[in-house]
């Protein structure tokens, strides 16, 4: 009898997977070793560092531009800058034409002179009527010596009258003579008091031509700054922006001409929210990320802080006693100084976006010490 073949096929052996799971278990407690150990540096890292961190992306470079005008009116002689040209303090931006300036210092000074020349005459005058004065008084004296003269003559001509030892004519003459000399006498005061009434008027009339030459003087000082101010110089050193002045432009007082980007003196600000503030302090270190430039770090610090919110200081400021009342997290501007160099102030233009990060870590102490004044207020 013939054996039949096992149709069924042989059995084949299962692989062995347990070295390959045992790889995946080492791997897993590896990562979540390294991930536990990342997590509790990021949290030591947080709680030590991190939370001190304030960061705010409502943040713009800003510069506090001057804005050129000019004084007087007039028409456009030269115009000697051009758009976004560099400038130092002092260059001559803008010649407005100044031959109306100049005739008026001309004619101010000519009234100058005027005054300066009515001054002599004066001075000359008050020499004559003080010469005026002496005279009169030593005319004065002479008649008072007359008069004294011939007081003593009718005296001594009297007794020998009365005893008739001289005729009586001759004492009526002497009286006669002595009542001119009285009446000179009297002319003479009335001439001294004259002149030196004339002195007098001489000195206040020099008194008004001082006055007067003051006047004149200031006329010539407010024309001689009127044609200097034709010529609109550059107040700070910057860059000229926006600028709409043109040649044979007709200009009025008060006319924003240009204005002057002081771009070294640039500056941030920084709009944080009022739970972000609380240990913000001047000093501490910031870091400025452009938008303009990924990638490259700016540092600075903190400035000043501006003692209220962006709504103070609002043209309307917000009235919140209303029934209709929601809550809205205010935000505070805060100024910061860039400690960028030259060439790196140059990208940094005004109104760029920014993204500003403060380490306020310098003031944590200060929660202790609030809480600890409060404390003692309270007791």
């Amino acid at each position: 009898m013939t054996t039949q073949p096992d149709p069924s096929p042989p059995t084949a052996t299962a692989p062995d997977n347990r070295p390959r799971n045992r790889r995946i278990g080492r791997i897993a407690l590896v990562a979540l070793a390294l991930g536990a150990a990342y997590g509790v540096y990021a949290t030591v890292g947080y709680l030590d560092h991190g939370q001190f961190v304030q960061e705010t992306d409502d943040a713009y470079v800003k510069a506090d531009g001057v804005t050129v005008s000019s004084k007087l009116s007039g028409y456009v002689r030269t115009v000697q800058v051009a758009e976004n040209q560099p400038v130092k303090a002092g260059d001559v931006l803008v010649e407005v034409d100044p031959t109306d300036y100049r005739i008026r210092l001309a004619q101010a000074s000519a009234q100058e002179n005027l005054a300066r020349a009515g001054e002599a005459t004066t001075r000359a005058s008050i020499a004559e009527a003080q010469a005026g004065v002496a005279q009169a008084d030593a005319a004065l004296t002479t008649a008072q010596r007359d008069l004294a003269f011939a007081t003593g003559e009718v005296a001594r001509y009297r007794p020998l009258v009365a005893a008739g030892s001289e005729p009586k004519q001759m004492l009526d003459q002497m009286a006669a003579n002595r009542d001119k000399a009285a009446a000179n006498v009297a002319a003479q005061t009335a001439a001294v008091m004259a002149a030196r009434a004339k002195y007098a008027a001489a000195q206040a009339q020099l008194g008004q031509s001082g006055a007067q030459i003051a006047s004149a003087a200031a006329q010539r000082d407010a024309a001689q700054t009127d044609l200097a101010t034709t010529r609109l110089t550059a107040a700070v050193a910057g860059t000229v922006a926006s600028s709409s002045v043109r040649i044979g432009q007709f200009v009025q007082p008060g006319q924003r001409l240009m204005t002057i980007v002081p771009v070294q003196a640039i500056y941030v600000e920084a709009n944080f929210k009022e739970t972000q503030i609380g240990l913000m302090r001047p000093g501490q270190p910031a870091t400025i990320l452009v938008d303009a430039l990924p990638g490259v770090p700016f540092h600075g610090h903190v400035d000043s802080i501006t003692p209220g919110t962006g709504a103070t200081f609002s043209l309307v400021p917000a009235q919140n006693a209303t029934g209709n009342f929601t809550k809205i997290v205010q935000r505070v501007p805060v100024r910061i100084r860039l400690d960028a160099g030259p060439e790196a102030r140059r990208v940094l233009a005004p109104g760029l976006s920014l993204r500003v990060e403060v380490d306020t870590k310098s003031a944590r102490d200060a929660i202790n010490r609030i809480r600890d004044e409060e404390k003692r207020n309270a007791k």
